[in-house]
């Protein structure tokens, strides 16, 4: 019988991946046909074929078509360690490190202004410290993948708007998951005030874990893909490639990192190979697939069945809260570092609009340990949603008055 239940279960897996991936393209195609962003499109697919809606349907053994467990959910992650690579590949660590005190400054203000606006405004708004340092921390992480996407399909990711954006999220992504350690700490022992030498060393610690990451992957990868002698067979260059930043990816989060943390050090060590044009062709297609898959599986992680009055009526100050603190928190340092320019400070801020992993993952933490409720818990999820949406709009609109770049649109199509 466990066998059999074994076998069941990876059927409904495998089903669930390939209605996803077939709505993904399906919905990216109409939404191509519109001149809206794809991304766009395949979130929306994500939405109407997941398990709360569509998916629900009873056809698979009497249960729903779509599926959304673990196997599903780390199959996302897998995707968002894929995306990252790639986004990487982009950029050299030495370009990366010449815009280090921009991204330093963008990203660690991205985190500073959405956490204590949303601690501040929450609280006064009646709500127990931990329940507003919870959303508070839920505000704070960019799901940079989004912004890669829109970014790469209108063909801007080489603009200075688009590597402050790049760098900047990677530091946010660093400061956020100290954050969330922090507070899952706090949920986990009751107690609401942390002490501040202890919080202090924490961020140095992860900091400089991936200072350590990047400069092990500087170091150690292009002399593993330089080694002509020993790659000779056809597809090893890029099998050794992708099991180094999945590896990178694992070693990220064994040392307290995001996963995508490691694949994207891997991506920047890449992107200084003499491989880096073979490399491109090669993730090239496995963008085809893993970029609408991991929109999809974001999509069907919406539920909005626990919406009421309530409910929007907090989502809306939270998606407000959630909007105007990285406009603010991003866009406006972003003028020192891109010689005042208001248009490209602005782009910075809306790329760095969309939620992600980070505030779904404090969402849950939260509601398992009984410290927000279920209209808070739902109203996060909307935010995440919300901001998701509204990013590949605001930052396409954002580009519409522009000349036309060349477009990279075939890695996202």
């Amino acid at each position: 019988m466990a066998v059999e239940e074994a076998s069941t279960t990876f059927i409904h897996v495998i089903i669930t991946i390939g209605v996803l991936l077939f709505a993904a393209k399906i919905f990216a195609e109409l939404f191509a046909r519109f001149k809206l962003p794809i991304v766009l499109g395949e979130l929306t697919a994500g939405i109407v074929v997941g398990p709360f809606a569509l998916g629900a349907i009873p056809i698979f053994n009497g249960e729903p078509l779509v599926v959304l467990d673990e196997t599903v959910k780390h199959i996302g992650e897998i995707s968002a360690i894929v995306i990252l690579f790639i986004a990487g590949l982009e950029i050299t660590p030495r370009e990366f490190l010449r815009g280090g005190a921009a991204a330093f400054t963008v990203g660690s203000l991205g985190v500073i202004v959405p956490f204590f606006v949303g601690f501040y405004v929450f609280e006064a708004f009646g709500l127990p410290a931990l329940e507003s340092m919870l959303i508070a921390t839920a505000l704070t992480a960019t799901s940079i993948a989004i912004s890669i996407q829109v970014l790469t399909e209108l063909g801007r990711m080489h603009s200075k708007e688009a590597r402050l954006i790049l760098g900047a999220a990677i530091v946010d992504d660093i400061l956020a998951i100290a954050a969330l350690s922090v507070v899952t700490t706090m949920v986990q022992t009751g107690n609401t005030t942390p002490d501040i030498m202890e919080i202090a060393f924490l961020i140095m610690k992860i900091l400089g874990l991936f200072a350590a990451l990047l400069i092990g992957a500087i170091f150690l990868i292009p002399k593993l893909l330089h080694t002509e002698k020993l790659w000779k067979s056809k597809g090893s260059i890029e099998g050794v490639a992708t099991a180094a930043f999945f590896g990178a990816a694992g070693l990220a989060a064994f040392v307290g990192l995001s996963p995508i943390v490691g694949a994207f050090a891997v991506g920047m060590a890449v992107a200084s190979t003499k491989v880096i044009h073979q490399m491109e062709e090669y993730v090239d297609k496995l963008q085809i697939i893993f970029a609408p898959l991991f929109f999809a599986i974001i999509g069907a992680q919406v539920d909005l069945r626990g919406v009421n009055l309530n409910v929007l009526y907090f989502s809306a100050i939270l998606v407000a809260v959630a909007i105007v603190t990285k406009l603010v928190g991003t866009g406006l340092p972003s003028l020192l570092f891109l010689n005042k320019d208001k248009g490209k400070a602005m782009k910075v801020g809306i790329g760095m609009i969309s939620r992600g992993e980070v505030g779904l993952i404090v969402a849950g933490v939260g509601v398992s340990a009984g410290a927000i409720t279920s209209d808070v818990y739902t109203s996060v999820i909307i935010m995440v949603a919300a901001t998701t949406i509204i990013t590949p709009l605001w930052l396409k609109a954002a580009y519409k008055n522009e000349p036309a770049a060349v477009s990279d649109t075939t890695k996202v199509e």
